[in-house]
């Protein structure tokens, strides 16, 4: 039986089993699904086992286990290390959702559900690519799989782990599907990843919550002081003012704008998928550039005072807000944080106190697109999309990419089929029946080629 025959055969079969991976609710931003999160850990754990795996296991960290097995053929093979997250998300606002964000529904060829996308559709692939490999006698290369459930948050206890792990988690490659490609007619490879600096800022006026009448124009308004600082942190043309922010940023040379520039892109297809009129961005960049070699600063949450039904007339003692940084190559997020730290106290007026706690960063990763291994993806997509693939930069963060390479001396290669349209992050998360299918018969040629290319 030919590979494409035991996937065609199978499809309700990894179908039912996605359905059942996407129906747990592993959101380990919130304690209180921490059962749900074990659960889905050791959900994946049977799956890898029964796909044929060995040496399956859940590695316990501080914080989630990390699902490992392995399947070494030959020592003299190569090795590719698969690396993916079955952590997801908040579903939260979950009444903006048209279907329940944990029952995964599909409608127009699409699965609606947290983590359908990101990344429990993805890294499933790779589950059952694997699994079809080892039911046709068709797997070229050794497989090791390491599964985390804390990339949401930050991947901290994944870094300790893979340090303690080096001669275990030794290979010759990362392969990752946790990004994505320009559309289903136009296959794609992210060649790079933005880096990421998060924070929570906290800002304190009076002790208390006072009476709005009272004391309103007296004393400084927390909410109203934290969205002029906020504000200030861009100028007229969208650059950030952060003293020092942009020191480090490489110029891109006119030639890699020229390419960038070529990649089919419509801006007016972009701004009626997102039901908006106008983008908006750092001044001189088109969006592509904005998205994908700028750096940028955006508010993630805002909230205090009295935002239940009806009045309070409050002026609040609190408000605060998430911001996320992403980076490009040569920021640090060690750095850019402490910017961010210095000049977010400095610019605060006496009239509140403010108080920055980092919650997580990572660095960002840029891959050759000369090596083995995107050669031999690029032959994989080819070889299943009947075109090329084009290479492009992604504007998202995988913070462990850059650790692999420090730690582990490995690049990665992200072989990535989501959709920027599959609303990752958001309500009604969805995934393409076309690219999970698409996903779990490409994947084996990636063994395949690479094996042939290394």
């Amino acid at each position: 039986m030919t590979r494409e025959q035991y996937i065609e055969n199978n499809q309700d079969k990894f179908l039912n089993e996605l359905f059942d991976l996407l129906r747990i609710p592993s959101i380990s931003a919130d304690s209180a699904y921490a059962l749900d999160v074990q659960r889905c850990a050791e959900y994946t754990a049977m799956r890898l086992k029964e796909a044929g795996a060995d040496n399956v296991t859940l590695e316990q960290t501080s914080g989630n286990p990390i699902v490992y097995g392995d399947k070494i053929i030959d020592p003299n093979k190569p090795t590719i290390l698969v690396y993916g997250h079955y952590d997801v998300q908040p579903s939260v606002p979950d009444e903006l959702w048209n279907t329940p964000p944990f029952e995964p529904t599909v409608k127009n060829g699409n699965i609606y559900a947290r983590g359908a996308c990101d990344d429990k559709g993805q890294f499933y692939m790779h589950l059952k690519a694997f699994e079809t490999m080892m039911q046709t006698d068709t797997l070229h290369c050794n497989v090791k799989f390491m599964i985390e459930g804390e990339e949401e948050i930050g991947s901290t206890n994944l870094g300790i782990y893979v340090k303690d792990n080096q001669e275990k988690l030794a290979a010759d490659v990362v392969l990752i599907s946790d990004t994505g490609m320009i559309d289903n007619d136009t296959p794609s490879i992210d060649t790079g990843l933005r880096g990421l600096s998060y924070v929570e800022v906290e800002v304190t006026g009076p002790k208390i919550d006072l009476h709005s009448g009272t004391y309103g124009g007296a004393v400084g308004n927390p909410i109203n002081v934290l969205c002029n600082m906020i504000s200030s942190l861009h100028d007229e043309n969208r650059r950030i003012t952060i003293p020092g922010f942009y020191d480090t940023v490489n110029v891109v040379s006119y030639e890699d704008r020229e390419a960038m520039s070529k990649t089919p892109f419509s801006l007016d297809e972009f701004k009626s998928e997102l039901e908006v009129d106008d983008v908006m961005g750092e001044l001189g960049y088109s969006t592509i550039e904005r998205t994908g070699i700028r750096p940028t600063l955006d508010v993630n949450g805002i909230w205090g005072g009295y935002t239940g039904e009806g009045a309070k007339t409050v002026l609040p003692s609190k408000a605060y807000a998430k911001i996320s940084m992403r980076l490009v190559p040569s920021q640090t997020s060690k750095e850019i944080t402490q910017l961010f730290q210095d000049h977010f106290k400095k610019i605060a007026p006496k009239s509140v106190k403010v108080k920055v706690t980092p919650h997580h960063g990572g660095e960002a990763a840029v891959t050759p697109t000369n090596s083995a291994a995107y050669k031999a993806a690029s032959r994989a997509m080819e070889k299943t999309f009947g075109k090329k693939p084009v290479p492009t930069r992604g504007g998202g963060s995988i913070p462990i990419v850059a650790l692999f390479e420090e730690v582990l001396g490995l690049k990665t290669v992200l072989l990535g089929f989501g959709l920027d349209s599959d609303a990752i992050h958001s309500p009604n998360e969805k995934y393409g029946l076309f690219n999970f299918y698409k996903g779990i018969e490409t994947i084996p040629y990636f063994y395949e080629y690479f094996a042939e290319e290394l």
